[in-house]
């Protein structure tokens, strides 16, 4: 066992998310919503400290009430919030959700000004990149200066130090001029990584490849040891540089909403990762994480801890 400090410092997006409590309503019809807290890397700091790993966040907030409201979750849930700046100037993100199931989930992004977007090299600096097991870093991390230069030295200092960069690509398209623009900045941070996670939308959008194995082949070429495809009710896949593939089995769920189920993914696989679990058993850890989420209102509120992810995958045939 690795005795650094923290086994997960997740870097980024953070915010509130307004989720519909009017599910199945169309979004100009809905008349009220929950708040809860969200952001890639944010819901997975949470999804693995309830996990049992020891989780730390870089992320920025507001000088607002926004802002304190993430962080009085954040610090309820024992996720370790003491790298995080309030960035003076800028407001806390934000998301406005609508429940339609069974496939239209319409999301709305404001970050104008987002505080996280801010996080700058000195905060980096700060961070315990070097205390950590593993580097967490997102693609949304790199639609703005002085973050994208942020995230690019973090995982610059990460490899220096021994550290474990995974990525996870999360792509927006509504936080990009063009799709093209996403590839050219998000290659340049998978050649840190060692570990890359992403749905068949970003892996497309990351290479300009067709199909899942083809677009895991081009990230591998760029230096990543495993690419890890995210294929919704289809389970997941895991792609290495010697050339193996690796299918892993969902678990079939009624789907209340979609989103968030990624990032209980990533938070599984993570888990078994750590453990020095093979990559089926941790992706399938993975799969039943991201499968308790889609059954529930919202993201980092709804992860599932440690007990009830590995009964979840018991009862249900096992690894």
């Amino acid at each position: 066992m690795d005795d650094r400090r923290y086994d997960v410092l997740a870097m980024g997006r953070c915010g509130i998310d307004l989720y519909s409590n009017d599910v199945g309503a169309p979004f100009v019809e809905i008349r009220s919503f929950a708040a809860y807290v969200g952001g890639c890397p944010t819901n997975v700091s949470v999804g693995t400290r309830r996990l049992g790993l020891r989780s730390a966040l870089l992320t920025a907030v507001g000088d607002d009430p926004v802002g304190e409201f993430v962080l009085h979750f954040l610090r309820r849930e024992g996720v370790d919030i003491q790298f995080v700046p309030r960035k003076r100037g800028r407001r806390t993100g934000a998301v406005v959700l609508g429940i339609e199931p069974p496939d239209r989930f319409p999301l709305v992004f404001y970050r104008d000004n987002a505080a996280d977007l801010g996080l700058d090299l000195e905060d980096v600096c700060r961070a315990p990149v070097e205390a950590s097991r593993v580097l967490f870093l997102t693609g949304t991390g790199l639609t703005a200066e002085p973050s994208r230069t942020a995230t690019l030295f973090a995982a610059e200092r990460a490899v220096a130090a021994g550290t474990r960069v995974v990525v996870d690509l999360d792509y927006r398209a509504s936080l990009w001029p063009d799709a093209r623009a996403y590839g050219v900045n998000v290659r340049a941070l998978v050649r840190w990584a060692e570990v890359v996670v992403g749905n068949e939308e970003e892996l497309h959008a990351a290479t300009g490849r067709e199909g899942v194995q083809g677009a895991a082949g081009a990230l591998l070429e760029l230096g990543p040891k495993v690419v890890v495809a995210k294929l919704g009710a289809g389970g997941s896949a895991v792609f290495t540089r010697e050339g193996q593939r690796v299918d892993v089995p969902p678990f079939p769920v009624e789907v209340y909403k979609v989103l968030g189920a990624g990032d209980a993914f990533a938070s599984g696989l993570l888990y078994g990762w750590l453990r020095g679990w093979d990559w089926y058993r941790a992706a399938r850890l993975g799969n039943a994480c991201g499968a308790i989420v889609v059954t529930r209102h919202g993201c980092a509120n709804f992860m599932p801890y440690e007990e009830e992810a590995l009964r979840f995958v018991e009862e249900r045939g096992g690894f």
